[in-house]
């Protein structure tokens, strides 16, 4: 006789309540999509050009260990448990109530973040395309300040829209944002085939253990793959609104062409940033919008510009709507304010949008506003701080990703076989080398500064990582003790409460 396992699943409110709130909605397309706004800053090629010709070799490493890996373990949970939250509800279930908060605070933290990091590279590609036309713009931290405002609260104001609204903009500069990419690696080809010589030397560099500078017995240089780690994080991210895809067909799709288009996209716009711009010419952010300048002219470089600008102010808006499905999860469960957990008209979680959208402001007003005018301190400093600390916050949610395989069966044996479609000990290898690889590339973050002339000595760069991962810990594990303390109850007691505010009429449709 089979064991069944089911009724000793944990339960969550958000599994009964979620989906009466949210519209089935999201397709195939709309997951790569999403996906692809998540992970794919492709500012990163760029960024990631003083590796060298070893870059090539960091690539497929990461490509290997971190990202395939991860698709595995996501594809896995995520027919599993094909709820509103992905990270949360699939600790929840593998390692407990605690983990399960816990891992969707800590995926939940970089998004506020990462909204102010798009603000901040908009910022930067209006100051490149003045550059372009021999122009300065921008140039003080309040007026950089108010542009990341608006950035953040436009994202708000799309994501409180119907989701189907909002995602079909969304589809629709994935569109440009593509051609954009296309141009950025044929730059490279343009500039050879015009006869000129490859800007950079591919003759030596490609040893990825090579490096003057020695920390902790292992090249400094070795920052490289933590680096390609933080281009890669966010596999699962789309699936933060699990109750919103239409199939499990789409769960597949997504991962996998997902993937291949990320892949692709950083291998190729990576060689044409070398082929095109000289390392000491090099902008580490908009290198690639300056590649196509070289190759094809000015006019066209402010149009991929342009672009790419589009593309962060987009991309603000999806890491808005995206993470605000954490917050949401967390306000059924009663670890956050009820009230979070509450939809509008739009059967969309705008309270969670607002949250999150007030808490990026406030870091947008203490950056640029009030460190960056009050003091001398450049406010890029802390700023670089805190989002190498949001890189290893993020790897913390990322390790339970790939540790919740390894409980999954446990948690629930027939829906572990029903949703497997690889043998089971290769779904454990990828665990294992996700977690492994996850590991090392936050220890790398340690081994390296990230800039030298903010950071000259590692000591200071390591204590403000140190600190702010700490706080990032500190407020998760508050947060979660308090609920304990103030109104837990059993979950059919929330779960009825919560569908009794719930709209009627269902939401499998728009």
């Amino acid at each position: 006789m089979a064991v069944n396992a089911a009724p000793e699943e944990r339960g969550m409110v958000s599994e009964e309540v979620a989906p009466l709130l949210v519209a089935r909605t999201l397709g195939a397309f709309d997951l790569i999509v999403i996906f692809v706004g998540i992970v794919l800053f492709i500012t990163n090629s760029a960024s990631l050009q003083f590796a060298g010709p070893s870059l090539f070799v960091y690539w497929p490493i990461s490509f290997v260990t971190f990202l395939i890996t991860g698709a595995f373990v996501t594809a896995q949970l995520g027919r599993m448990f094909p709820e509103e939250g992905s990270i949360y509800v699939w600790t929840h279930k593998a390692l407990g109530p605690f983990w399960g908060f816990f891992a969707g605070f800590v995926a939940w933290w970089p998004g506020p973040i990462v909204m102010v990091l798009a603000g901040t590279l908009v910022v930067t590609f209006l100051q490149q395309i003045g550059n372009f036309l021999d122009q300065k713009w921008l140039t003080e931290n309040w007026q950089q300040g108010i542009v990341i405002l608006a950035v953040v609260w436009f994202s708000a104001a799309i994501s409180i829209l119907r989701m189907r609204l909002t995602q079909n903009y969304v589809n629709f500069q994935f569109i440009f944002y593509t051609a954009a990419i296309f141009l950025m690696g044929l730059a490279g080809l343009a500039w050879l085939w015009k006869g000129n010589p490859a800007a950079n030397s591919f003759a030596t560099g490609w040893n990825p253990l090579a490096g003057d500078t020695i920390v902790f017995g292992i090249p400094a240089l070795l920052t490289a793959y933590s680096f390609c780690v933080l281009a890669l994080l966010g596999i699962e991210v789309p699936l933060n609104m699990g109750v919103e895809v239409k199939s499990e067909n789409a769960i597949k799709r997504y991962l996998l062409w997902g993937t291949v288009i990320v892949m692709a996209a950083y291998l190729w716009t990576s060689l044409g940033n070398m082929l095109a711009v000289p390392l000491a010419k090099n902008d580490a952010t908009t290198g690639g919008a300056q590649a196509v300048g070289i190759a094809f002219g000015d006019g066209l470089g402010i149009v991929v510009a342009f672009i790419l600008m589009w593309f962060f102010l987009t991309a603000s808006a999806v890491y808005n709507y995206s993470f605000a499905r954490l917050l949401f999860v967390s306000g059924l469960e009663r670890r956050f304010p009820h009230q979070i957990g509450r939809v509008n008209r739009n059967k969309v979680p705008a309270n969670a949008v607002i949250l999150q959208t007030v808490l990026a402001s406030i870091l947008t007003i203490v950056v640029f506003f009030i460190i960056g005018e009050a003091s001398k301190l450049d406010p890029h400093k802390p700023y670089l701080a805190l989002l190498a600390a949001v890189t290893i916050v993020w790897c913390i949610s990322t390790g339970l990703l790939f540790l919740d395989i390894f409980f999954a069966k446990k948690a629930n044996p027939q829906r572990f076989e029903q949703a497997r479609r690889v043998p089971e000990w290769f779904l454990y290898l990828c665990g294992a080398v996700g977690a492994l690889a996850n590991a090392a590339a936050v220890f790398f973050v340690f081994v390296g500064q990230w800039s030298t002339d903010f950071f000259p000595k590692l000591s200071e760069w390591n204590t403000w990582l140190l600190i702010m991962t700490g706080v990032a810990i500190v407020v998760g594990v508050g947060i979660y003790v308090i609920s304990e303390l103030t109104h837990r109850r059993p979950v059919a007691v929330l779960a009825a409460e919560s569908k009794s505010e719930a709209p009627t009429g269902g939401a499998e449709g728009e």
